[in-house]
């Protein structure tokens, strides 16, 4: 992803966009709950996690909503190995540092992992490696927002709103040079 490609928006909730809809995709890592507002993806959430927010028996399900039709069609081809980036609209709610860490791990390229170390001093504070480490864990739009590229300061894994099963097998699946189990052991790049 390219940071002009990527549309982040903070959104403050009114009765005019509290009305969110949801559909189930599958996927080599099992079902995916995708969220959308009116206009924009706002969550990808791994089905039968812990993470899925207490707000989801609000939202309402349709599969024909364009903008999770655009996200399923797009992840499809992610998973397929015919796509590295993504071009669905996004916004996120989070806090100027949320929104900064999420910026920062939307621009690791494809196949490529960086430290949570690394990631604190690329959005600008470089002491706060743990906050670093929490703003990622609380990413709403895991794979799109590919928070799996993110490993220990050895190049270690780490953990995974998915569990780390997922998070190796999409390291996998972004380096298919790479042998199984192997991938996240590369030198993260800096």
């Amino acid at each position: 992803m390219t940071a002009k490609k990527l549309d982040l928006k903070q959104t403050k909730l009114t009765k005019e966009n509290m009305i969110n809809y949801y559909s189930i995709v599958k996927s080599p890592i099992n079902e995916l709950v995708l969220v959308a507002d009116d206009s924009a993806l706002i969550g990808l959430y791994f089905a039968g996690r812990d993470h899925i927010p207490a707000a989801s028996k609000q939202w309402k399900f349709n599969a024909q909503h364009p903008v999770l039709k655009q996200a399923a069609k797009q992840l499809q081809e992610y998973f397929a190995g015919k796509r590295t980036e993504f071009s669905v609209p996004l916004r996120l709610a989070g806090t100027d540092f949320q929104q900064r860490v999420w910026r920062e791990i939307s621009l690791i390229p494809y196949g490529e992992t960086v430290t949570y170390s690394d990631l604190a001093k690329r959005a600008g504070a470089p002491q706060a490696i743990r906050a670093a480490g929490a703003a990622t864990g609380r990413n709403p739009l895991s794979v799109i927002i590919p928070c799996h590229r993110v490993v220990g300061k050895n190049g270690s894994m780490r953990g995974f709103a998915g569990g780390l099963d997922r998070k190796r097998h999409l390291l996998e699946h972004e380096n298919s040079e790479g042998e199984a189990g192997k991938v996240w052991s590369l030198r993260p790049k800096v």
